[in-house]
């Protein structure tokens, strides 16, 4: 069978459980695709190959000798390198974690592990989630794979590559401030970033620990459910997972929304958005009415223009105090030619972090600083609370709101690096979701030429759902999804 590398999950389960294929087979074929195609995309940065084979046989003596598949086994996915994975490299696109091997497995990995997944490597990102790009990762960038000359996408764009371009059957990202959902939107395929909570953190290297979520990356919204019905739940390792029950995502998966109300939110339309972006979000839109939603153009988030701002605040403060563990100390980089220990942990973090880490280190810290806390970070946290609120209103009239995932399409290498501000930007749709911590998915939306639009949906705190119900309505109703890239 060819193309097996092309596969969704739910396609390959049904052959891995009637035997049509092996896992073997379906391993061998993510791992020559990458051997393909990760010269010219740049979507891992380790890969472990006899690892995953050897997971794979394993999983085919299961089969053989039980009969029973669950959803996610045998199937060879990628992870993001910020999740911790025992006995495999994580180095979250870093020098300072450049030769890090955890000693435990994150809680999500346990999950997928449980469910007998094949964790084949894990993917390119910016360093320690700070990015919008992927320009920002310290060993080299991952490319689009549309469009080898432009971003796909921060800071999971690793991820989002890998899946676009058939170097894994789905993949795991991390979602700050769009980290999911943006480079999703880039890469033409599904990423939600769940409701803060729904997914433990627990094995997550942090990077601003009141926002950070795991979530799915996948071909399409039914793989995204399966991957949820894995992950999420209560883990009492992380004191911010809530004890949430937990529903069967996949049964939400029906193609009707007669009946739902939702609010395309105008301030999501930013100065700024271009032209084609517009089009296929009204022309998302068309397609939801048709489908017996009711939609409302007058939906409003005004405190939507502060998101910004605030996020700049509280994402760079949280930082500061996370990445202060990394003093060349306890484990890590260590600069190996100082004359003592001050000098050590000085240029340890001077040559260990890149350039953009350093800048919004430097940023929290100023705004941590004594006489600046409270004019920056707790004005940040009243903001913090308004747009909250907001939401939580926008949600007593509407079922879910309707967005772009980007007001761009991907954009080309180097454009926004001399410019952090319009770089800051490109998230400016996705980052108010995760001061208010509640959940969104960005679905393929359209192309512009052959760059891909993402659009967004974005739920109740809990409710995803209703999230992955519309999105499955949408995609369901046109073939965005079914497109692949030609490399």
């Amino acid at each position: 069978m060819d193309e097996l590398n092309q596969l969704t999950i739910h396609e390959a389960h049904e052959l891995l459980k009637r035997r049509a294929i092996s896992s073997v087979e379906l391993t061998r074929s993510v791992l020559e695709r990458i051997g393909q195609v990760e010269g010219s995309v740049g979507a891992c940065i380790t890969v472990a190959e006899d690892l995953a084979l050897k997971e794979a046989e394993k999983v085919d003596h299961f089969i053989r000798t039980n009969g029973e598949v669950a959803p996610l086994a045998g199937i060879p996915a990628l992870i993001k390198d910020v999740v911790c994975t025992e006995g495999i490299r994580t180095t979250c696109g870093s020098r300072m974690l450049e030769n890090f091997v955890p000693p435990y497995d994150a809680t999500v990995i346990e999950r997928l592990k449980a469910q007998k997944a094949i964790i084949v490597g894990k993917t390119n990102m910016d360093e320690f989630a700070m990015g919008s790009s992927n320009e920002h990762s310290a060993f080299f960038p991952a490319r689009n794979p549309w469009d080898l000359s432009r971003v796909p996408g921060g800071s999971s764009g690793g991820s989002a590559v890998a899946v676009s371009a058939g170097e894994a059957i789905y993949a795991l990202g991390s979602d700050t401030g769009g980290s999911i959902r943006q480079p999703a939107g880039f890469c033409s395929v599904v990423g939600l970033k769940p409701t803060y909570g729904r997914v433990s953190r627990y094995g997550l290297i942090a990077f601003a620990s009141s926002l950070d979520q795991i979530g799915p990356m996948t071909r399409d919204v039914t793989d995204c459910a399966l991957v949820m019905n894995a992950i999420a739940g209560h883990d009492p390792r992380d004191s911010t997972s809530a004890p949430q029950p937990v529903p069967d995502y996949t049964r939400e998966l029906i193609p009707d929304i007669k009946g739902l109300k939702l609010g395309v939110p105008g301030e999501y339309l930013v100065e700024g958005t271009e032209s084609e972006v517009r089009k296929a979000l009204e022309a998302a839109v068309d397609s939801l009415r048709e489908l017996g939603a009711d939609v409302d153009w007058e939906a409003s988030l005004p405190h939507t223009k502060y998101a910004l701002a605030a996020f700049y605040v509280i994402a760079p403060s949280e930082a500061s105090a996370n990445l202060a563990r990394y003093d060349g100390v306890k484990y890590g980089y260590c600069e190996p030619d100082a004359g003592n220990v001050i000098e050590a942990i000085l240029r340890t973090r001077q040559h260990g972090f890149g350039p953009e880490v350093k800048r919004r280190i430097m940023l929290g810290t100023y705004a941590l600083s004594a006489g600046y806390h409270d004019a920056y970070y707790v004005k940040a946290q009243q903001v913090r609370t308004l747009i909250k609120r907001e939401f939580d209103r926008a949600f007593e009239r509407y079922d879910a709101l309707i967005t772009p995932t980007s007001p761009t399409v991907p954009f080309k290498f180097g454009d926004r690096l001399e410019d952090p501000v319009q770089m800051y930007l490109s998230d400016v749709c996705t980052l108010p979701i995760n001061i208010a911590g509640v959940p969104a998915i960005s679905v393929p939306g359209g192309f512009a030429g052959n760059l891909p639009i993402g659009i967004q949906v974005i739920g109740r705190p809990f409710d995803e759902a209703t999230v992955l119900r519309v999105a499955y309505a949408y995609e369901q109703a046109t073939d965005w999804h079914k497109r692949r890239p030609q490399i």
